[in-house]
């Protein structure tokens, strides 16, 4: 039985897992974080995406947790209501539509799941790679050497395994001249599956309630013409940054910028591409956001993981030598057209028919 360390316990490497270990793959999982990850944004799965949900068997489960958004409104900085529609939101485009907008942590949970028993190793990293023609060996943070037959990078924009087997992100990284914010607040503004946007400049936020309108998530932004220098590990130095940029905003941005500094699952990051000429090297592969991120302005960021994690367990199961080639050659075109949808109207979002069109365009079958 091959065996397969798969770095990155989002959604990505827990959908790859299941699949590997139906192809008859042992799996392990490592992940940085303590255990699953809380919080984040709303995010969809469209046409393809949705199909190997179905063929998971989790396309229930993930459809009972849905947002079930209503629609949204945009505010000026005195909270007075200059658009409203029924029809549309930001963070899920059309409401007639057959996508299935879902909050990040329920899918996480759900695909995790699905992944039944697979080794999970929370709250570690890799340090070292180590490949030879039969195998890797694998160094981890908190001690430890493993080998194993191969190594999947499932670990996002700031990939550890792409760093170890790739070199510096900085080779590959594309900003796209924004930053984002995603953090959870208390529903104060008795929001019932709507959103409220706001905007004044290059900067502003949205807000939209989580499943049971409890709570909120709340997404704050703004624009920058350079990439900043920060600290991706210092959460309260992410945190001043958002405050020095959205607090001149008007409406609830005080009482959302207090509630930021209190929330204990606060995200942050630029908006950003990964553009590589190859995602293998040797006995070791990217999925999803490592090696391809089409960042959230293209609302395909969790497809492209579910689709990208099918596809490449469907060809290592269908015949080790040339996997990973294979895997690259069916999935490029995917993933070229899914990272087009970011920069066709970065202000506006793309249209209906070429998110259609990016979501569909992959055969599942061999």
């Amino acid at each position: 039985m091959s065996t397969v360390l798969v770095s990155g316990a989002g959604i990505g490497g827990p959908a790859l897992a299941y699949w590997l270990a139906r192809h008859g793959l042992d799996v392990t999982i490592v992940e940085r974080a303590r255990g699953p990850r809380r919080g984040g944004q709303a995010v969809d799965l469209r046409g393809a995406a949705v199909t190997v949900a179905e063929r998971m068997g989790i396309l229930e489960q993930v459809l009972a947790k849905r947002t079930h958004m209503l629609g949204m409104a945009m505010v000026d900085r005195d909270g007075n209501e200059i658009m409203r529609t029924t029809e549309r939101t930001v963070s899920g485009g059309r409401l007639d539509g057959d996508d299935v907008e879902i909050m990040r942590d329920d899918l996480v949970a759900i695909v995790t799941r699905a992944a039944g028993d697979t080794e999970v190793i929370y709250d570690d990293s890799i340090t070292a790679l180590e490949q030879d023609a039969g195998g890797v060996d694998v160094t981890f943070e908190r001690g430890g050497r493993r080998r194993f037959d191969y190594v999947v990078g499932a670990d996002g924009l700031h990939s550890n395994v792409r760093a170890l087997a790739f070199g510096d992100e900085s080779r590959f990284i594309r900003h796209l001249g924004m930053y984002v914010s995603i953090y959870s607040a208390p529903n104060f503004l008795g929001l019932d599956s709507w959103q409220v946007w706001h905007r004044e400049g290059d900067a502003g936020y949205g807000v939209y309630s989580a499943p049971g309108n409890v709570t909120m998530r709340v997404n704050a932004g703004f624009g920058a013409e350079q990439p900043i220098a920060y600290d991706h590990r210092d959460v309260e130095a992410q945190k001043r940054l958002v405050e020095e940029h959205c607090s001149p905003l008007g409406w609830e941005t005080p009482r959302l910028m207090k509630a930021m500094w209190e929330a204990d699952d606060f995200y942050f990051d630029a908006m950003a591409q990964i553009h590589m000429d190859r995602w293998s090297t040797g006995r070791v592969a990217l999925l999803g956001d490592a090696g391809y991120c089409a960042s959230p302005l293209s609302g395909q960021g969790s497809s492209l993981a579910m689709v990208g994690a099918y596809v490449l367990a469907q060809e290592l199961g269908a015949d080790r030598q040339g996997a990973f080639d294979r895997y690259e050659e069916r999935m490029r075109p995917f993933v070229r057209l899914n990272q087009e949808l970011a920069m066709e109207n970065p202000g506006g979002g793309a249209s209906d028919e070429s998110v259609r069109r990016a979501a569909t365009a992959i055969s599942l079958d061999r």
